[in-house]
Order: C-alpha cells, then sequence, then structure tokens
C-alpha cells in the first residue's frame, strides 16, 4: 500500500473516485475527492465526497441514510483515479436509483450483455406477463411442484454428466440447472443479490477456518 501523498490530485485538489457494488459490480457513481474526504472516507469506513457545485465535504447517506460501507480502495496505474469498492445501505443515485448510470447511449445489435440479474429481470418479467408459447411461462403456469421437478431432474443430469467427465455436457447442464434455478427464485420472490449476499457471508466463514487451522 502507498501514502495519499504519493496519489496525483488535479489542480483544484480533487481525484475522481469510481464507486462500486462489491455485490452487483454495477459502477454506482462517480465523484470527487480531496485529500481530506479520502482520509475520512478510510477513517470511518464511510465514502466521503468533494462536492464540485457547493465546494464542501459531504459524507455520503448523512441525510438520507444511503452509506456506502467502503470494501477497499485501488488507485489506477497512474495514482491519478481510484476504484472505491463499497457494500451500500440504499439506493446510490439521488432520483433513487440503484446506480446513477441508468440512461443507455448506445446499444450494439450483435453484442448482448449478460448477466445473472438480466436473467433475473427477464424471468420476472416472463412471470408477470405470461407470453403464449413461452417455456417459462409454462413453468410459472403449472407452478412450483413442477419447477422443483425440472430442478431434480437438470440436478441429475448434472451428476451423470460429471460423473462421465464429459466437461461440455457438463457445462450445458449445470446451464440448464442454473436457469431452472432461477425460476424457482422468480417464483419465490428471491433475488440474485440475496444469494449472493448469502455466499458472500459464507466467503468471509471460510476464510476465518482457513486461518485458524494455519494457526
Amino acid at each position: 500500500m502507498f501514502k495519499i501523498d504519493e496519489l496525483k490530485f488535479d489542480e483544484r485538489g480533487l481525484i475522481p473516485a469510481v464507486v462500486v457494488d462489491s455485490i452487483s459490480k454495477k459502477v454506482l457513481t462517480v465523484a470527487y475527492m480531496n485529500k481530506e474526504s479520502l482520509k475520512i472516507s478510510m477513517e470511518k469506513e464511510l465514502t466521503c465526497f468533494y462536492s464540485r457545485s457547493r465546494n464542501e465535504l459531504w459524507l455520503k447517506g448523512e441525510t438520507s441514510g444511503n452509506y456506502q460501507h467502503i470494501v477497499s480502495i485501488t488507485a489506477d496505474c497512474d495514482k491519478d483515479a481510484l476504484v472505491v469498492v463499497v457494500e451500500k445501505d440504499g439506493p446510490a443515485c439521488h432520483e433513487g436509483t440503484d446506480s446513477c448510470f441508468t440512461k443507455e447511449v448506445f446499444q450494439s445489435d450483435t453484442r448482448h450483455e449478460f448477466s445473472l440479474e438480466n436473467l433475473y429481470e427477464m424471468l420476472k418479467d416472463r412471470k408477470a406477463t405470461m407470453p403464449e408459447g413461452s417455456y417459462t411461462s409454462y413453468l410459472f403456469s403449472k407452478g412450483v411442484d413442477k419447477i422443483l421437478k425440472k430442478v431434480g431432474e437438470e440436478s441429475t443430469e448434472v451428476i451423470i454428466a460429471s460423473k462421465a467427465d464429459d466437461k461440455p455436457e457438463t457445462i450445458y447442464e449445470i446451464a440448464d440447472l442454473t436457469y431452472h434455478i432461477m425460476v424457482l427464485m422468480t417464483e419465490m420472490g428471491i433475488s440474485v443479490e440475496e444469494v449472493r449476499k448469502e455466499l458472500a457471508s459464507r466467503h468471509i466463514i471460510d476464510h476465518k477456518v482457513k486461518q485458524e487451522k494455519m494457526t
């Protein structure tokens, strides 16, 4: 780790800070820090920025309650920009959205961004609209027992493929299983973020167990 004095602040004494959600990996906002706000951020482990419009420090969440708890702060190779990874208590944007970045400027016709969150949103839409001819709509129409049956079947397919040491087939079956598990999550109202948080809590526990075994 290097000292704050090694960072390159601009002529106004500011450095841009890209704030990223530790769970979803979404860019939440881009703000600015000066040395004082960076020190406060590190001491409190809460994001504190410098407002260029008001010419004053502001602790994110002080009035809204939407604090951002800092996991890590990393500088780029030129030491003139920061990435701040946080766990957030609420929306990052003053408009009440999860991220400040919601205005789509361009979308490729040939390349599409895939994420579990996007798949989950698509499944929620299918459940709400129930388009005719959709396999997903069919599963929702049959209810949780049918969905659970498919989860069981796909779990078995994963076991068979992996037991045969067939990597491509195992990947295919894991994808099928993941899809049906997410259909179940949608049916039960379980979000991707809730599962991620559970996994993250287990990672911390596992890390502690490993440490204990080493001592």
